[in-house]
């Protein structure tokens, strides 16, 4: 029986050829919903589709693997994956070094008063005093998530004089933060932080876990950057915090909906900068995650396992 490698997206030919010298029985085929398609041959996919379920999660079905493409596979029918023992993994790393670009960015651009300078320049108004200004180093930053990206941004902090401080589910320590906590400690955290940066994957527990109570505790100076999951954050929340002045800045990046709404709320608040899910956007993006699909797929031709970014079911990441 030939068996198929079904995706969402095409790639470059030097990969088809890669996965050839791997996998000479496969097919490799792109659904774009214009062929006809033999899903109990499907054994590997890369990618998800919803539509896909009522064809792979049947008794029929051959499907052993997913590969997704993204980090996040929150939207995954991970426990059916589970209850038929589908392996499933991630990209995750592959977005670290851009997400990290694209924070640090955001950080520079507060500490050195670029946001301020864009707006007095619109007002076409001379106004150096205006423009608040700050060392990145003196900043207490608490990085929520020390998984790959997290590690990526507490390198590049360290490097510009940062200490870092991580949360993570149990607070074990992690190479690169000068400290970790807790799940269980971040509102304490949280309190004596200048930023805070969510990077944590979705799960039941970071379902709304930046909340009202946890907006009120923070200083009236902190800001609050989301690259996670957009759901983790109570947008409504928020975005009242903000326009109290609860605290005074927050940069998001990811949303509860996307597209967000044009007639959402949050588009109106003036302390808040609103990027459309660009923190990843990567260069090279095809071979990056390619590296670690090839890696994955001679691993599952020999012994069906994966060496690379295998999701603990169980846990959802």
């Amino acid at each position: 029986m030939t068996k198929i490698i079904l995706a969402t997206r095409t790639f470059k030919e030097t990969f088809y050829q890669q996965i050839e010298s791997i996998v000479p029985d496969y097919q490799f085929v792109v659904d774009d919903g214009q062929q006809s398609i033999n899903w109990s041959q499907v054994v590997i996919t890369i990618g998800w589709k919803s539509a896909w379920e009522k064809h792979l999660l049947t008794e029929e079905s051959n499907l052993k693997w997913v590969q997704a493409i993204s980090a996040g596979v929150d939207t995954l029918p991970l426990a059916s994956f589970a209850q038929r023992q589908i392996l499933v993994s991630n990209g995750s790393g592959i977005h670290a070094q851009s997400i990290t670009d694209h924070l640090l960015a955001l950080l520079f651009m507060e500490n050195r008063g670029i946001f301020e300078a864009i707006h007095l320049q619109q007002q076409h108004k001379w106004a150096p005093d205006d423009i608040p200004y700050a060392t990145l180093a003196d900043k207490r930053i608490l990085i929520v998530g020390t998984g790959q990206i997290g590690q990526q941004l507490a390198k590049a902090l360290t490097f510009f004089g940062v200490q870092p401080i991580g949360i993570n589910t149990s607070g074990h320590p992690v190479d690169g933060f000068t400290e970790t906590y807790a799940l269980n400690d971040l509102f304490a955290q949280s309190r004596l932080a200048d930023y805070v940066i969510n990077i944590l994957p979705l799960t039941k527990e970071t379902t709304h876990l930046y909340n009202q109570d946890f907006f009120d505790q923070l200083k009236a100076t902190a800001s609050f950057y989301n690259v996670g999951r957009g759901p983790s954050v109570d947008t409504k929340a928020l975005a009242e915090s903000l326009k109290a002045k609860q605290f005074a800045f927050a940069a998001l990046d990811v949303f509860e909906e996307e597209p967000l709404p044009n007639n959402d709320p949050l588009w109106s608040v003036d302390n808040l900068l609103i990027t459309p899910h660009i923190s990843g956007h990567t260069p090279h993006f095809q071979k990056a995650f390619m590296e670690i699909f090839l890696e994955n797929l001679a691993s599952f031709v020999k012994q069906e396992t994966l060496t690379k970014n295998e999701i603990d079911l169980s846990k959802g990441y």
